[in-house]
C-alpha cells in the first residue's frame, strides 16, 4: 500500500483531486507545509507530491519510506535530484500541461500593458472620461502591435505557442539564440541582436540555480526605450533592481511580470512599494487555468500509476532499481 502525501494542495485550488485517490492507497492532503511541519509529514509517506515545498537532502533523509516524488510543476528546482537519486527515490514532473494557459496569459499581459488598460480604467473611475469635452478620452498612447518585432527567449512548446499568438496579431517573430551559444542555429538570432531588435521581449526559458540573471543592467540596456518586457517564466531570470531602475529612468517603456524572485513577495518589495504605472504584476497565475490544472492532476495520477507498474514516465532522474511491480 502506498501512502500518498500532497504537501501544498492550496496551489491546486478549484480542481478535482479525487483522481489521486487510487485504489488501495491512502491519500493525505495538506493545504500547505512549512519546513518545521515537513519531517513529520514525510515519515510514513511512500509517495510525495509537491509543487513548491523544498525537498532537500536533509529533508529526504527524514523520509525513510519514500519511493516516489511527484513534482506538481515542470521545474524541479525544489527537489535535490542528486540526493533523491542517492536514496533510490524516483522523481517525476509534469510537462506541457499549460501550453494554452501560459501563452494566453502572456498575451493578456502584453495587451493590458500596450493598451494601457489599467491606467485607462483608473481614469474612467476618476471621472476623467465623464468630464471629457469629446466622446473619447486620449490620455495614454496606444501602439499597434501589427508589424512590431516580438522576440522570444526560449523556443520550446510555450515559446512557440506564444509566438503563434503574437503572429496572429501581425507581429514579426524573432527567436533569440542562447546567450552563451558559440554558433547560431538556423532561424535564430544572436542573443544581443535579438534583444536590440525587440519591440516586445517575452521570456519562456528556465532559470538555472546559482546563475546570474539572464537580464541584468547590461542586457536591459540593449533593449529599445520603447520596448516592452513580458515574463511568465521564472523571476530569477531578471535582475529586479536593474529592471526597476530601467523603468524609473524610462530606459524601458514597460514590463509585465507573472513571476518574481521571491514568491510570495514581501509587502515592502520595491515593485509593490513604488507602484510604477509602467509595471504590471500578476501573482504567478499564468499556468493556472482550471483546465491546465486539471491536466496537471491527471499527469500526477499517470506518474504514480506508471511507477507502480514499473514503467515510470516523465522521469527527472535515473535510479538503480526499478521493481517490476509497485502496486498499491
Amino acid at each position: 500500500m502506498h501512502h500518498i502525501v500532497l504537501l501544498d494542495a492550496d496551489t491546486l485550488q478549484g480542481v478535482d483531486l479525487s483522481l489521486l485517490q487510487l485504489p488501495g492507497c491512502t491519500l493525505q492532503l495538506y493545504p500547505s507545509t512549512t519546513a518545521a511541519e515537513l519531517p513529520a509529514r514525510l515519515q510514513q509517506a511512500t509517495v510525495v507530491i509537491s509543487n513548491k515545498v523544498l525537498l532537500d537532502a536533509a529533508m529526504l533523509a527524514q523520509a525513510p519510506q519514500l519511493k516516489l516524488i511527484c513534482v506538481a510543476a515542470t521545474g524541479t528546482n525544489n527537489v535535490d535530484l542528486a540526493a533523491a537519486t542517492a536514496r533510490n527515490i524516483q522523481v517525476c514532473n509534469v510537462r506541457d500541461y499549460a501550453l494554452d494557459a501560459v501563452p494566453q496569459h502572456a498575451m493578456a499581459l502584453l495587451l493590458a500593458l500596450n493598451n494601457q488598460i489599467v491606467l485607462q480604467q483608473q481614469a474612467v473611475y476618476r471621472g476623467d472620461w465623464s468630464r471629457s469635452p469629446v466622446f473619447c478620452l486620449h490620455q495614454q498612447p496606444i501602439q499597434s502591435l501589427a508589424g512590431k518585432i516580438f522576440t522570444v527567449v526560449g523556443y520550446g512548446g510555450l515559446g512557440q505557442a506564444t509566438a503563434a499568438l503574437a503572429r496572429a496579431f501581425g507581429m514579426q517573430i524573432c527567436v533569440a539564440e542562447r546567450p552563451d551559444a558559440l554558433t547560431i542555429r538556423p532561424g535564430r538570432v544572436h542573443f544581443r541582436d535579438a534583444l536590440a531588435q525587440a519591440d516586445v521581449l517575452s521570456l519562456h526559458c528556465p532559470s538555472v540555480a546559482g546563475a546570474s540573471p539572464l537580464l541584468g543592467a547590461e542586457q536591459l540596456s540593449w533593449l529599445k526605450p520603447q520596448a516592452l518586457l513580458i515574463n511568465t517564466a521564472r523571476g530569477a531570470l531578471i535582475d529586479e533592481a536593474a529592471l526597476l531602475q530601467a523603468l524609473q529612468q524610462k530606459q524601458l517603456a514597460g514590463a509585465a511580470l507573472d513571476v518574481l524572485c521571491t514568491e510570495p513577495p514581501d509587502l515592502n518589495h520595491p515593485f509593490l512599494r513604488t507602484r510604477l504605472p509602467n509595471l504590471l504584476l500578476s501573482p504567478h497565475l499564468a499556468w493556472a487555468t482550471t483546465e491546465s490544472m486539471q491536466r496537471l492532476v491527471g499527469q500526477l495520477t499517470e506518474n504514480i500509476l506508471a511507477f507502480n507498474a514499473g514503467t515510470p514516465v516523465r522521469t527527472c532522474n535515473i535510479i538503480d532499481t526499478c521493481p517490476s511491480s509497485r502496486s498499491c
